[in-house]
């Protein structure tokens, strides 16, 4: 049902409607939200409602560059935080979830993870962290729960019943590093710039996989992709140190680790 309602919400926001009434659910999605817009376009320029969601930055974000800096991703909130014990991590407090099922593959010790919840009112597109050699993408098909705080309680197991997208690369040590987006209701689709052969929300519990023999190089704070509507990135990465608070507000760009 969920993934009827987001194609159907989907449909909906992808309708250029006439230009007045656009302009007019451009106007309240913003106020309703309480979308800034000081980087963006104007909201009435945007000839749909996923052209809104899917805003590109229209000022520069400046971040630092140094290869010991992990950048957030996203603009996004930390929901939770940690390290990986015992192949567990938390979706939410006192709420574990399998991370081998997760990934697709039991990882090794010493990784920590990140949880970041985008809202209905974040910029959507996402960026590398760091310098990374993408050599997989992993699709899963699932479900498209809510991954808002309520949802996240109240679902045992949600991370790995939704749908989502495991893009496994290698740092600047060599290590692997999982970059998850994860489906939500009303994601449409999630979109990866650098494989176009991927087609979310499409075919129930379909699973796909990508090798590259010639690793995709991604510098730092190249755009990698967007959801069409909001939902949670979840990074693991080895021998991280945090440099952000649990429940905190980040922006794309800021300092969330250093290795």
């Amino acid at each position: 049902m969920n993934k009827k309602i987001s194609r159907i919400f989907g449909k909906f926001a992808s309708y250029p409607f006439p230009t007045q009434i656009q302009q007019n659910i451009n106007q309240a999605y913003v106020k309703l939200f309480k979308l800034d817009m000081s980087e963006f376009d104007d909201p009435k320029n945007y000839k749909t409602l996923n052209a809104l969601f899917t805003r590109e930055l229209k000022k520069h974000r400046a971040f630092d560059q140094s290869q010991d800096v992990l950048i957030a991703p996203c603009d996004s909130c930390v929901m939770e935080q940690g390290r990986v014990e015992h192949n567990k991590a938390l979706q939410i407090k006192k709420m574990t979830y399998c991370v081998s099922e997760f990934l697709g593959e039991v990882i090794d010790q010493g990784y920590s993870y990140l949880n970041l919840y985008l809202s209905p009112r974040d910029y959507h597109r996402f960026h590398a962290p760091c310098d990374m050699e993408i050599v997989e993408v992993r699709y899963y098909g699932g479900e498209l729960l809510p991954v808002n705080p309520p949802s996240l309680r109240k679902n045992h197991n949600l991370f790995i019943r939704n749908e989502r997208v495991v893009v496994v690369a290698r740092d600047k040590n060599g290590k692997l590093l999982y970059y998850v987006a994860v489906g939500a209701l009303n994601v449409g689709q999630i979109v990866l710039h650098f494989e176009p052969r991927l087609q979310t929300n499409a075919k129930a519990n379909e699973n796909l996989h990508f090798v590259y023999e010639t690793p995709i190089a991604l510098k730092k704070g190249v755009e990698m992709g967007m959801f069409k509507m909001g939902s949670t990135i979840v990074l693991f990465a080895q021998g991280i140190d945090s440099q952000v608070q649990t429940h905190q507000k980040i922006r794309f760009g800021d300092r969330i680790a250093i290795f």
